[in-house]
């Protein structure tokens, strides 16, 4: 159930956004462990990469969601998922999530659309027609032999709102990384159990592009729309959507 998930979109408001994460968030969210590895990803963040429209701080916060220090990507992704009662106050990953979020919008400027796979140790009930969504930021591979993911259930998704990342993980392009966003909707189309779709995998989901679902959109750069209130679907997409759950 990803209903607690923050997901904002930041759809007419971004750089309303970037104001406040620079003024405000960033100041008070840099401590402790956030501090910690945002430091050591500013290497990581010094390497090349093509595409201009990306700032240093973008490139960093992608270098830091990939990392492997403490599993701090956990940390993050629990916090995302869980969290909305908190944002725009207490939430301690404002500064983060806007940085990740505007760095997969403007590395997918075009809405592409990729096959990618997801590969878990867990186990999930999905039906097929369902709509669900991660609720969290969701790594996915271009590449369908990442076994060390795990087998139990895996995800072949068609995503449109994703962002292959290219060089820019800790890890360079050795998994071939597309990132998923928190609001990304998906229509569950196919459910194999043969063993045969993806190799090794047990259960595999197919999943199809649907749409997007935000009930946090804005939220904290504007303050409007308390959030146990849902704000609907974007106007930029022009759909409205319904959230199910994948549990």
């Amino acid at each position: 159930m990803a209903d607690d998930s923050v997901d904002d979109m930041y759809f007419g408001c971004s750089k309303m956004m970037e104001t406040k994460v620079n003024n405000t968030f960033f100041k008070k969210e840099l401590k402790r462990e956030f501090s910690d590895i945002w430091r050591k990803a500013q290497t990581c963040a010094d390497r090349p990469t093509n595409n201009k429209l990306l700032t240093r701080t973008h490139r960093q916060a992608i270098c830091v969601y990939t990392s492997s220090h403490n599993n701090f990507y956990q940390t993050f992704n629990s916090a995302v998922r869980n969290q909305r009662n908190a944002y725009g106050t207490s939430f301690p990953y404002h500064s983060l999530l806007f940085w990740l979020t505007d760095a997969v919008q403007i590395l997918n400027k075009e809405k592409e659309c990729l096959t990618t796979y997801r590969r878990t140790n867990l186990a999930f009930k999905g039906k097929v027609g369902q709509l669900i969504r991660f609720g969290n930021f969701a790594s996915t591979s271009k590449l369908t032999n990442l076994i060390k993911y795990g087998k139990n259930t895996c995800f072949q998704i068609r995503t449109c709102l994703g962002a292959y990342l290219e060089k820019l993980p800790s890890l360079k392009d050795q998994e071939q990384e597309v990132l998923v966003p928190p609001y990304e909707l998906f229509n569950i189309t196919e459910k194999d159990t043969t063993g045969k779709k993806i190799y090794d995998c047990e259960t595999v989901y197919n999943l199809q592009y649907a749409g997007v679902h935000s009930n946090l959109n804005c939220y904290a750069a504007k303050n409007i729309n308390p959030p146990s209130q849902a704000s609907g679907s974007a106007k930029d997409y022009g759909m409205q959507f319904l959230l199910l759950v994948l549990a």
